[in-house]
């Protein structure tokens, strides 16, 4: 295993910048390994390779967005530099890929991914499943929750992380997604997607480390989905608790 690792690690070395599907904006170094859900997922694409944020929700399944589904995908977990090569990781490449069947890349809705992993990661101290919301569950405005990617630390995309960075985020009223400073966003549906932000201090994962969840509480009750642009401090994250009996029909469906 150790051999593949380090013949797939120059690949993540020498991604060009344009290449990171994501930004965590006025955040800071995570402590190492203090979200062992975490996984890095490596794309490699007909345009050259690109990167994706995910989390491990069973020993064999990721979840990511859909929007992330481009390219042959390899999952780190257990990272926390994902320049070097850490005893922490594991190197796993993804079976199968299911994008949600009604994903609309136009309007970014049902914008979640289950990726089927080739084989069970192991649980260690360093690679831990987490937990997902009840069906329907509400996350409440107001609500202060984090979210953790790699990738651009600015937005004008000059500075980059190979460490997993982290921003806490308010969960905002829907009014604030429906109605932003670039103008209406008449694609936000808010039975499918979460608004949160910083608009006072303009932390935010901007257009995301995509695919990272956003973590409120001991649960992840969203996915990164997409930024509105223009430094307009909101994201727009897919609302997991939706999704959950597809989720769990579809993980059954698929096992060994």
């Amino acid at each position: 295993m150790q051999i593949y690792v380090w013949l797939l690690l120059p690949t993540v070395l020498l991604l060009p910048l344009g290449a990171w599907s994501g930004e965590i904006i006025g955040g800071r170094v995570a402590e190492p390994h203090s979200r062992p859900y975490m996984a890095f997922l490596s794309r490699e694409t007909s345009t050259g390779p690109k990167m994706c944020g995910g989390f491990l929700v069973r020993k064999d399944f990721v979840l990511t967005a859909a929007h992330c589904a481009e390219g042959e995908i390899t999952v780190f977990l257990g990272a926390h530099n994902i320049s070097k090569w850490e005893r922490s990781q594991q190197v796993i490449p993804a079976r199968a890929k299911i994008p949600h069947p009604e994903y609309d890349e136009e309007t970014d809705n049902n914008d979640i991914m289950l990726l089927q992993l080739r084989r069970k990661a192991k649980l260690t101290r360093w690679v831990k499943t987490i937990r997902l919301p009840c069906t329907d569950e509400t996350v409440q405005p107001g609500k202060k929750c984090s979210v953790a990617g790699w990738g651009w630390t600015s937005a004008d995309g000059e500075e980059t992380s190979d460490i997993l960075q982290e921003v806490d985020v308010v969960v905002m009223p829907e009014a604030a997604c429906w109605s932003t400073p670039n103008g209406p966003d008449e694609n936000y549906d808010p039975s499918t997607m979460l608004c949160a932000g910083d608009p006072d201090e303009g932390k935010n994962p901007s257009k995301g480390d995509s695919g990272g969840p956003l973590v409120c509480g001991r649960k992840a009750q969203g996915i990164v989905s997409c930024g509105f642009g223009n430094g307009t401090p909101l994201a727009v994250y897919t609302r997991v608790s939706t999704f959950i009996p597809w989720i769990h029909k579809t993980m059954k469906k698929l096992q060994p």
